[in-house]
């Protein structure tokens, strides 16, 4: 289901740093986040309320350049 909050999203398993491209067309990179905690948001119905949730203010982060 397309999120009306995250453009797009990647993520490095072997660093544990998740990348969120939001609509805003802010990029910002949260880390460490578990290879699990990624494989969920995967699974969730809405990918900005488990953002927002389990992410958000859970992990440190850093805004990138876009």
């Amino acid at each position: 289901m397309p999120s009306t909050v995250i453009r797009h999203m990647r993520y490095n398993p072997e660093t544990e740093v998740l990348v969120i491209t939001f609509v805003s067309g802010k990029v910002y990179a949260y880390q460490p986040v578990p290879p699990d905690m990624y494989a969920r948001m995967l699974q969730s119905g809405s990918k900005g309320q488990f953002f927002n949730r389990f992410i958000r203010h859970q992990f440190d982060y850093r805004q990138l350049d876009n």
